[in-house]
């Protein structure tokens, strides 16, 4: 038998390494078991599939079961009826699978929920069996995508006691995707949104993009960007987002819609958007009703408003609570919900743009509909490759709030730069806010048990676009892999996820696998360290924010660098104590405390609220200056170990991927000098200080780089 498997392993094995490998499966390769002993185990543990349930979720979770086993394990697995031999796995719920509801599992189940789903060895009959029991055909077809996920990453299979279930109950990716198919901060291609052809034609592409979603837990996509279009919303539109929506709805994704408040003006032909006026309210109750016609599970709005211009409810002097409820209630009926941005700031400059959405947002706490969740980015500025936790996280007791983290990597190199973006996200939902006390991280927050919430939420900016694998830099697949499980499970590790995602879509070799987790662990603090360390930010170049831009002094202030690193002949960073603009004082103690002295502040963020003197002495023992010299010219020379260890990983890795990563590294050391020498330069003319001894010069003058312009960042029109 053994021998029969063996055979057929090395056939597959040689025809899949003549394929080239352009990354369109994600993380869903599914390539044969490369370890003899573990094939053999895997044979001898699963002989037939019984798949309970006669939904359209079940027939896919079915087939994805057949089909990533047969090239897993080289032989197929048949579909049985009964279980006449041991090894049989058996899938379905209490209602479908006579099998299950005989079983003594109504505890486990009932701790699983809607989405939860168990996983575990057991008998039936004297018959060694695997279980995968759910109370939805939903909880099933995760359970399915989780069992896979152990064979992909050469677990053993022989004891299983799984139980796992979703922490938040939305799980959504935001597209910031236009209707003329452009992406705001995209740099994959094009939107996967063809509304031209929409909604005759639906291609497969659609399916396999919910497939990927579903595979890691994501259960909603908001189609279409923040900055909205009214036109999404007219009947023609909607009947091109009823066809998505129909092929997401068996992989248990619904759609949402952003709405742009301006709407009932702009397709209605109203004459007022006021959210207190009867006929705009009527307005939107019967656009609610017109959607849900089309989209009987439609998800609900997200909204926009009152920043960077947007129109929103204070247009006619009313509150956030006003307009959000407005909207709530028209789509409440139908079991909708609204999620409210909490991103907001105005032209009128503040004394600090970091505390204007806590300004606005406390003071309603309470006020929103029970189907309102207010999102809020992860720090209070706009997705840096660091900032602290947003202040809101707690601040908000009464209301749910959603965090809202950015996929597409706007701040860190577009899709050019290896980010891996999961020790930014886990840094945020461990963060203790102090809220409920000590031991109160950023995820108890948003899972709903500090506050005892049931509606709860995590969003990603998606970084997904037209391009063949998905994501442009191969390496960024892992940030929109990262994400899911982060929404499933906020208390993840980056390690574990990291380890998952390199074995499913790289390598189970462990040699590589480490050498490669390694790189992605320490790749976001290699970032942080040539664009922005010690806690600067906002100094990017204020177009497409990829290059560095620390000398931008034109346009609206709290659009310019100077506003945010307010360096002169004595120091740099913002003063955000109580001496200074008092953003510490929007955080519970004893976090205020920690932020407010510069001996306590955390140095990786000592710029963010500390004016510092250039000669301030850090832990270190060396000055603020040479730290920072010091921390530009280790990000540089980090990206080349980058390069020298994935260098190491060529024979582990198929030729197109390791070549593309291995060209898209040079372009990072390329850009990582270019923010190194430009921001030292540049800081220089303040400091007045030599560069320090063992530190490399930079190849050009500050003029040079004040003027560089890129010729080659993706998404970008020129």
């Amino acid at each position: 038998m053994v021998r029969r498997y063996f055979i057929l392993f090395i056939s597959i094995f040689f025809i899949t390494s003549l394929n080239a490998e352009d990354g369109y499966k994600l993380w869903l390769r599914y390539e044969p078991v490369s370890d003899i002993q573990l094939l053999a185990h895997y044979n001898k543990s699963i002989s037939g599939l019984m798949f309970e349930g006669t939904s359209s979720t079940i027939k896919l979770a079915s087939e994805e079961m057949k089909a990533g086993l047969k090239t897993m394990l080289g032989a197929e697995i048949p579909q049985v009826s009964y279980v006449r031999k041991n090894g049989i796995i058996v899938a379905g719920t209490p209602e479908s699978s006579k099998i299950i509801a005989s079983l003594k599992l109504k505890d486990k189940l009932a701790k699983a929920g809607d989405e939860g789903y168990i996983i575990l060895n057991s008998k039936y009959r004297h018959r060694r069996i695997i279980i995968i029991a759910a109370n939805s055909d939903a909880g099933v077809m995760y359970g399915v995508f989780h069992f896979l996920r152990l064979i992909q990453t050469h677990q053993s299979i022989s004891v299983l006691a799984i139980e796992s279930s979703p922490k938040t109950k939305v799980r959504l990716l935001n597209h910031w995707d236009n209707l003329n198919r452009s992406v705001e901060r995209g740099y994959a291609g094009l939107s996967l949104w063809n509304w031209d052809k929409l909604p005759d034609s639906v291609g497969q592409r659609y399916k396999d993009y919910a497939r990927a979603n579903a595979s890691i837990g994501i259960n909603g996509s908001v189609l279409t960007n923040v900055n909205a279009n009214a036109l999404i919303l007219t009947k023609d539109y909607i009947a091109k987002v009823a066809a998505i929506a129909n092929v997401f709805r068996p992989y248990n994704i619904k759609v949402y819609l952003t709405a742009r408040f301006s709407a009932p003006i702009e397709i209605g032909k109203l004459k007022t958007a006021d959210p207190l006026d009867p006929e705009v309210a009527d307005w939107w109750k019967k656009k609610a009703d017109e959607i849900y016609e089309f989209i009987p599970d439609f998800g609900g709005f997200l909204v926009k408003a009152n920043s960077e211009g947007q129109p929103g409810p204070q247009n006619y002097n009313r509150s956030h609570a006003d307009g959000a409820d407005m909207l709530a209630d028209a789509v409440a009926p139908h079991g909708g919900i609204v999620m409210w941005r909490a991103f907001v700031y105005d032209n009128n400059v503040p004394d600090d743009r970091a505390k204007q959405a806590y300004n606005e947002f406390v003071p309603l706490d309470g006020k929103f509909r029970k189907n309102v969740l207010i999102q809020v980015k992860n720090g209070p500025i706009d997705f840096q490759p660091r900032e602290p936790f947003h202040p809101l996280f707690g601040a908000m007791p009464k209301t749910p709030l959603m965090p809202e983290l950015q996929i597409t990597q706007e701040y860190l190199g577009s899709s050019v730069h290896l980010v891996f973006l999961a020790p930014l996200y886990e840094e945020c939902l461990k963060s203790d806010t102090y809220a409920g006390g000590r031991g109160t991280p950023v995820a108890k927050v948003i899972d709903g048990t500090l506050d005892d919430h049931e509606l709860t939420a995590m969003a990603g900016v998606s970084n997904i676009g037209n391009v063949r694998n998905w994501t442009g830099h191969p390496f960024a697949q892992a940030n929109w892999y990262a994400f899911g499980r982060l929404a499933w499970d906020p208390y993840m590790t980056s390690s574990d996820i990291a380890d998952e995602w390199i074995r499913m879509t790289f390598t189970n070799r462990n040699e590589a696998v480490e050498r490669i987790k390694k790189m992605m662990l320490d790749s976001r603090e290699i970032a942080v360290n040539y664009m922005t360390p010690l806690g600067l930010h906002h100094i990017m170049y204020s177009g497409h924010h990829y290059g560095p831009g620390p000398w931008v002094d034109r346009g609206r202030k709290d659009w310019t660098a100077v506003y945010y690193h307010r360096a002169d002949s004595v120091g740099i960073g913002f003063d955000r104590t109580s001496k200074g603009s008092d953003a510490v004082a929007q955080y519970f103690k004893p976090v205020r405390d920690i932020f407010e002295k510069t001996e306590t502040c955390p140095e990786n963020l000592l710029l963010w609220f500390h004016h510092v003197p250039w000669d301030y002495k850090l832990r270190s023992g060396r000055t603020l200056w040479d730290e920072m010299c010091l921390r530009y010219d280790s990000g540089v020379k980090s990206v080349r170990w980058l390069q020298s260890e994935w260098g190491k990983s060529k024979e582990f890795i198929d030729n197109e991927r390791y070549e593309e990563v291995k060209a898209l590294l040079v372009k990072q050391e390329r850009d990582a000098k270019i923010w190194r020498d430009g921001c030292i330069l540049y800081f220089q003319t303040f400091s007045k200080r030599p560069i320090p001894d063992g530190i490399e010069k930079p190849e050009k003058s500050l003029d040079f780089y004040e003027n560089y312009r890129y010729t080659d960042i993706p998404g970008i029109s020129r």
